[in-house]
């Protein structure tokens, strides 16, 4: 029997995650889970590149985790924990910066664009952290990570990373390849469809949260921006409707003929309170299981302590044999 591929991917704890978060990724996480060995992480270490309140920074971190579980993940089939609480992560990511060029952190865009919007706070870890993220993967040997467009760039890096280590030190590392999920469209923005939605928005109807409540979502899809057509098709230039018509597909299972059919006739403030009512019907079951998990705060902590003991079992002897390749002293 063929021995099962290890993927490996990561979130940042910045509280509920947005619909586009959970349709373009965490979604389909828990689908993974019954072909692959599956590890999962609540990236806190990453999420101190940019100022955060120690309070907020814990109770998200928490949030995210318990999210992940209402989503799907079991932590008995997944190995599900809270980064910093395997401090093989950042063992690993010192020896990995050595093996990272700074001309190669200087082109990704993500640190550009956090630059940019955060002036006042250009540190040392928001410049290495693609670092940390390839010892995030290669501490686990994974042989994929599933990957957005935002991420490719970091990954293409994890795998120069770990080819360079290998070239100097012996075959060591397995380069690990992109996992392209085959559904998990890119969500846009409700009130600028040429943007990628983000709870950042400064305009809040923009965002659906998946915690939000029904009224809400459909209140939120019904002030969706559209255009001055009636026609409810998926058509070069219909960037709203477009929208619209990716996330109905993606929570009922309906293809975009099946969608035209069924607004045949009909105008956009139907379709758009169908699509909310759709969306906020097939969270339900994620928002009443979330608020189940964090009223069982030692059943929560139980998990995330178990998925740190397992990840550590497993990280600690790639990190050690990593040690022993530079050339440090064994430890006992």
């Amino acid at each position: 029997m063929d021995e099962k591929k290890l993927i490996f991917s990561a979130i940042q704890p910045t509280g509920t995650f947005t619909l586009g978060n959970y349709i373009g990724a965490v979604r389909n996480w828990s689908s993974l889970q019954e072909k692959f060995d599956c590890i999962y992480c609540i990236a806190d270490m990453h999420a101190i590149t940019v100022r955060q309140e120690p309070a907020k920074l814990r109770q998200h971190s928490l949030e995210s985790y318990a999210l992940l579980m209402a989503c799907g993940i079991d932590p008995q089939k997944s190995i599900l924990f809270i980064q910093s609480h395997a401090d093989t992560h950042a063992c690993l990511n010192w020896i990995l910066c050595c093996n990272t060029q700074f001309g190669e952190l200087s082109r990704m865009t993500q640190f550009k664009d956090k630059s940019q919007r955060h002036p006042d706070d250009i540190n040392a870890g928001l410049f290495t952290y693609p670092s940390l993220m390839a010892a995030d993967i290669l501490a686990y040997n994974a042989d994929m990570v599933p990957v957005g467009v935002d991420q490719k760039q970091h990954l293409e890096l994890a795998r120069n990373i770990a080819q360079r280590f290998n070239q100097h030190y012996g075959e060591f590392f397995k380069v690990p390849k992109p996992y392209i999920t085959e559904v998990g469209a890119k969500i846009m923005s409700l009130q600028d469809p040429t943007k990628k939605m983000s709870k950042s928005d400064d305009n809040p109807n923009a965002c659906i949260l998946i915690l939000d409540d029904k009224d809400t979502i459909i209140r939120k899809f019904r002030r969706a921006v559209t255009d001055s057509d009636t026609l409810v098709a998926y058509r070069e230039g219909k960037d709203g409707i477009n929208n619209l018509m990716s996330i109905y597909s993606a929570v009922t299972g309906k293809n975009y003929d099946e969608i035209e059919n069924e607004f045949a006739g009909k105008g956009y403030g139907d379709f758009k309170t169908a699509v909310g009512e759709a969306v906020a019907d097939h969270l339900e079951p994620v928002r009443t299981e979330f608020a189940k998990l964090m009223a069982d705060r030692a059943y929560l902590k139980q998990c995330y302590s178990d998925g740190a003991r397992r990840a550590m079992k497993i990280s600690s002897k790639i990190v050690s044999k990593a040690y022993h390749k530079v050339g440090f002293v064994d430890r006992a």
